[in-house]
């Protein structure tokens, strides 16, 4: 069987779509966004977070957390990135496709679009990002999917092929720092080939760094669940936040995933976008947060869902 889109009400509002093929389930709604808000097997947990003052609810003048994933725009600005996406989106359904339209942001100018394509079979999905420049005026601009997870895990990310001296003598990637980055905060763990950041329920100072990989991945677990999303960064291509094609961000609430496309020149009438790849997998275990632990955890998923 393939998978199947159905409309249905879900946490207050009531024009969702379930998207699902009998092995994982995702939720999209209409009624805000475009905003995936739901990724999970049948009956199971939501990897995703939730914020249930505000699920269910609309029309806010300020923009809203809310949980799930998102796009934004790059670079990030104050009013441009920050339009609200608080009203209903127009859904188009089409091949197996599931596409949602938001109307043009006046703070933006930008029209935003994600698509949802789930496998016949198992938890493969094809997401597609679009921002449409409607200003009427060319913008540089990159898409920037945020992905916010629920609470209680763990952020794990992977740096590009390590090497050795004096044998590999240039840089190979950044690894950029925000103003509150704070290395000696015990959530962060570093390994030679991972990145790691602890989400810890409660704990209100906000962590953040950002690198580059042409194979970009960003997973989470959470319990032995592990959510897993790519995709292939084009390294002939500038980006914004000194370069980065992968961003992780913590808080007192949630642990976001982010990838980031390139910046890119969008005449008016012109759209650019931004593919990623997510899959799901049960019973992980991660013996030791080491490069043996995490290797043997991660190395297997990894070469089963690359891209």
């Amino acid at each position: 069987m393939g998978a199947r889109i159905e409309k249905t009400d879900w946490q207050g509002w009531p024009n969702c779509y379930r998207i699902s093929n009998g092995d994982v389930e995702l939720i999209a709604t209409s009624d805000v966004g475009p905003r995936i808000m739901r990724y999970a097997f049948p009956g199971a947990a939501n990897v995703f977070a939730e914020f249930p003052e505000q699920v269910g609810r609309s029309g806010e003048k300020e923009w809203t957390p809310r949980g799930g994933s998102r796009i934004w725009m790059a670079p990030e600005d104050r009013v441009r990135t920050y339009a609200p996406d608080n009203g209903p989106v127009r859904v188009v359904i089409e091949d197996g496709v599931w596409t949602a339209i938001q109307p043009v942001e006046k703070e933006s100018g930008l029209e935003k679009q994600i698509s949802v394509r789930l496998a016949a079979r198992g938890s493969g999905v094809e997401v597609t990002h679009r921002l449409k420049n409607a200003s009427g005026e060319e913008m540089e601009i990159a898409p920037w999917v945020i992905t916010m997870m629920a609470s209680g895990g763990m952020g794990i990310s992977g740096f590009p092929p390590r090497g050795t001296h004096p044998e590999d003598l240039p840089p190979t990637h950044p690894l950029v720092m925000w103003a509150f980055t704070n290395l000696a905060d015990a959530r962060w763990k570093f390994t030679r080939k991972y990145l790691l950041l602890r989400q810890e329920p409660g704990n209100g100072d906000p962590q953040k760094l950002g690198h580059f990989n042409a194979d970009t991945w960003g997973a989470y677990l959470l319990g032995e669940a592990l959510f897993l999303k790519r995709y292939a960064a084009d390294v002939s291509k500038r980006h914004a936040d000194f370069g980065c094609s992968f961003e992780m961000f913590t808080n007192a609430d949630v642990l976001e995933l982010e990838t980031l496309g390139p910046l890119e020149r969008a005449p008016a009438g012109g759209m650019v976008e931004h593919v990623e790849h997510w899959s799901l997998h049960a019973g992980v275990k991660v013996d030791a947060w080491t490069d043996e632990g995490l290797d043997g955890a991660l190395l297997p998923i990894l070469r089963r869902t690359a891209i």
